[in-house]
């Protein structure tokens, strides 16, 4: 296992996986995670560099080196403690992580060989302090109940906040409008990516440190920031509410029955459990035997067509107006559907959906594209090429296109400035809104963005609180 070992630094351990023929029938997770010997032997790569690259593409700084030593020495206690002082979530960025974009893009080893697998030990770390039920051991002070602090949104950005706040001994509640928190978390990453009870149990890790969680709460409707901030005495607020209106393609027929946004489709079958219809009674338009397209070619596209794949979907279709070069989705999920069965269109852009006598969607009329020079997103640009249309057949249809801002807290919020878009200005320093004591931060500010750096805009947010309340550390203990 030593790292001077040059055979052991060429190729990462690979992660075991279910295998794709009996995966792309169930919702159980993909990846099985490492064996103790597996973690090691991977761990071991690592050079320990003197000024180690991989930090610097790490959006929350974990120290990654520090982490990967105690792994090698068997200490993998240590090392989740280690990963936490950092980031709250090691479970579910350990999974969910675009770690090939970020630290692992920066590892020295990556230069000639394969990369270390951070990503892959961070879960497999978090899971064995998970198994050896280790988690939540951390107690925060007495609350002082005069330092109240109101999170809107339970996703990635408001829990990472939450978490801080309540360990620096704020009293926190996080306000979320579904039945169950997790934010997209739970409604938009699909069971056998993450599978909801390591949500469940990081959310539960919060809530025996303090943290309140009132569901069912819609901001703007049942109660509005003002109300936060007067009528229920908090001292501070933070907008986490991510960017969650669903964007469609305004081409005509995108009203025919099986004409789907993937924030809905996702939304259904993830939260509502919907695939267990009719024990659930929360239907979708049936998959089963249906050909699905999906068009997108982000890692939301990539979830939607391979749950229409386990749906029963007779063909499971990405389609995509780029080359697969241009797709932004992860590599091993693009991986992970093409050998799961789903088939590739891509530099073909939908033009319109076509439906039958009774309203419900027959085919999508299609046109053959090639790409030209590059766009402002810095990729290349598809150009229609005259003359290529065709249809194709398509019963169900989910656009996975993006989303924006929903405007709800920011049209119910006097004085509260947005930018072109929709979405809330803040100081990049403090994170301060136009309004004094609402704060904001995660994908209502930036956009659409991964979950950490979410997270690592909750933790900024988190500080720049604790400041304006004047509370300069954490006061917990373990």
């Amino acid at each position: 296992m030593s790292p001077q070992n040059p055979k052991a630094r060429r190729v990462r351990v690979p992660m075991p996986e279910q295998r794709p023929e009996q995966r792309r029938r169930n919702f159980e997770e993909v990846n099985l995670g490492y064996t103790e010997q597996q973690a090691r032997e991977e761990a071991a790569r690592c050079l320990q560099c003197g000024k180690p690259a991989c930090i610097t593409g790490c959006p929350i700084g974990v120290k990654i080196p520090e982490f990967l030593a105690r792994i090698v020495q068997g200490d993998f206690l240590g090392a989740a403690a280690k990963i936490r002082e950092d980031n709250p979530l090691p479970a579910v960025t350990g999974r969910v992580c675009p770690q090939e974009q970020q630290c692992e893009k920066r590892c020295v080893l990556g230069r000639r060989f394969e990369p270390v697998g951070i990503g892959h030990l961070e879960r497999f770390v978090a899971d064995y302090e998970i198994q050896h039920r280790k988690v939540g051991e951390v107690r925060s002070l007495p609350l002082d109940a005069e330092k109240r602090v109101a999170i809107v949104g339970s996703g990635p950005a408001g829990l990472a906040a939450a978490g801080d706040l309540i360990r620096a001994g704020c009293a926190v509640t996080v306000f979320e409008a579904l039945h169950e928190p997790g934010g997209v978390l739970m409604y938009g990453i699909p069971e056998f990516r993450l599978p909801k009870w390591i949500v469940r149990f990081e959310i539960e890790n919060l809530r025996r440190l303090g943290v309140r969680f009132e569901v069912d709460t819609v901001i703007g409707r049942t109660l509005s920031i003002d109300d936060l901030l007067t009528e229920e005495g908090y001292d501070a607020v933070f907008i986490a509410t991510g960017a969650g209106l669903p964007k469609f393609l305004g081409i005509e027929g995108e009203h025919l029955l099986g004409v789907y946004s993937a924030n809905e489709f996702l939304t259904r079958v993830n939260l509502m459990h919907a695939y267990r219809f009719p024990e659930y009674d929360t239907p979708i338009y049936d998959c089963q035997d249906k050909d699905v397209v999906v068009i997108g070619g982000g890692n939301t596209a990539m979830d939607a067509v391979r749950t229409a794949l386990r749906l029963g979907a007779r063909r499971a279709m990405i389609l995509y107006r780029r080359s697969e070069a241009e797709m932004p989705a992860r590599v091993e999920e693009i991986r992970h559907a093409k050998e799961e069965g789903v088939e590739f269109i891509t530099l073909t852009a939908p033009l319109a959906f076509l439906g039958d006598e009774e309203g419900w969607l027959r085919a999508i009329r299609c046109q053959r594209m090639e790409l030209g020079e590059p766009d402002e997103s810095g990729r290349r640009r598809p150009i229609p090429i005259p003359g290529s249309e065709f249809e194709l057949p398509a019963q169900v249809a989910i656009v996975a296109v993006g989303a924006g801002a929903n405007p709800l807290v920011q049209s119910t919020t006097p004085h509260l400035k947005t930018n072109a878009k929709g979405y809330i200005e803040v100081d990049p320093e403090t994170m301060q809104t136009s309004r004094p004591r609402v704060f904001a931060g995660g994908d209502i500010v930036t956009g659409a963005a991964t979950v950490i750096q979410a997270m690592a805009a909750g933790r900024k947010a988190a500080a720049a609180i604790l400041r304006s309340l004047e509370i300069s550390e954490c006061r917990s203990t373990r």
